[in-house]
């Protein structure tokens, strides 16, 4: 019984230390580079919501500013934040601002794999051979 307590004892101290591994996070909207570049001046409010989805942030006050904002935490590192900001004049796209994290398929694939998922792509066939087949 006293060396459950020990134990216990001791995997709450090596948490409180920062040795336990921490997953990478990922919040808000992850934007696809053909989604940003396909946004073009005089794009409705609509068009826009059809390409980009939803905003994360519409301020009550100012109905014709639009943020995607998006943070990042890989491990223990500090968190990285993107905001790409879209302004409206009289209901169509006027400009946009800032930044986002570009979705890289071949950095999402890596991640996968680092968790122990592994998806077919198409560098790969072989591996679409080995699976059984359905139907």
């Amino acid at each position: 019984m006293r060396l459950c307590w020990i134990l216990l004892l001791a995997a709450s101290l090596l948490g409180g230390c920062g040795l336990v591994y921490r997953v990478d996070t990922q919040q808000g909207n992850l934007l696809d580079k053909d989604q940003v570049e396909s946004l073009k001046p005089g794009m409705s409010k609509r068009q826009v919501l059809l390409v980009m989805g939803s905003p994360s942030v519409v301020s009550p006050f100012d109905q014709d500013r639009w943020d995607y904002v998006s943070t990042m935490r890989r491990g223990r590192n500090s968190m990285e934040t993107r905001d790409l900001t879209l302004h409206f004049e009289d209901g169509m796209l006027a400009r946009i601002d800032g930044d986002y994290f570009e979705e890289d398929p071949k950095q999402l694939m890596k991640d996968a794999r680092k968790y122990k998922r592994d998806y077919p792509d198409e560098k790969r066939p072989d591996e679409e051979k080995k699976r059984p087949s359905q139907g």
